[in-house]
């Protein structure tokens, strides 16, 4: 089981994530704002951040320069707005997925994306 910071401003969607993760076998912690995800990277340990690029209070690269100065967790961007995302400025996320993503899609990503940085026993 691995433990995942999920965000999303939109509070379904990130309920949705959260469940499709958690069904996995992940353990999820949800944010609904940059702020508030960047305050949960500060003070809790993740093995995998899911994030979309826009967010009310920010943008995704505010997320993935958080995550990415802590450790090499993989980081996936989960967005309309994918091609805005990808020619953002360093660093890059792992992977940035179209919404609406295939739920399936998703969690074989994370983890594939955990598996090759040793963060998982196989969940899913």
């Amino acid at each position: 089981m691995a433990k995942i910071l999920c965000i999303d401003d939109e509070s379904s969607i990130v309920t949705l994530k959260c469940a499709i993760l958690q069904a996995a076998g992940h353990q999820v912690t949800s944010a609904s704002s940059a702020r508030d995800a960047i305050e949960k990277l500060k003070h809790n340990d993740y093995d995998a951040v899911v994030t979309d690029w826009r967010l009310g209070d920010g943008d995704g690269r505010s997320i993935v320069q958080a995550a990415k100065s802590r450790s090499t967790m993989p980081v996936v961007v989960v967005s309309r707005y994918v091609s805005e995302a990808f020619q953002a400025a360093e660093p890059l996320a792992d992977l940035y997925l179209e919404k609406p993503v295939d739920p399936r899609e998703l969690v074989t990503i994370v983890n594939e994306l955990l598996k090759s940085t040793g963060k998982t026993d196989g969940a899913g």
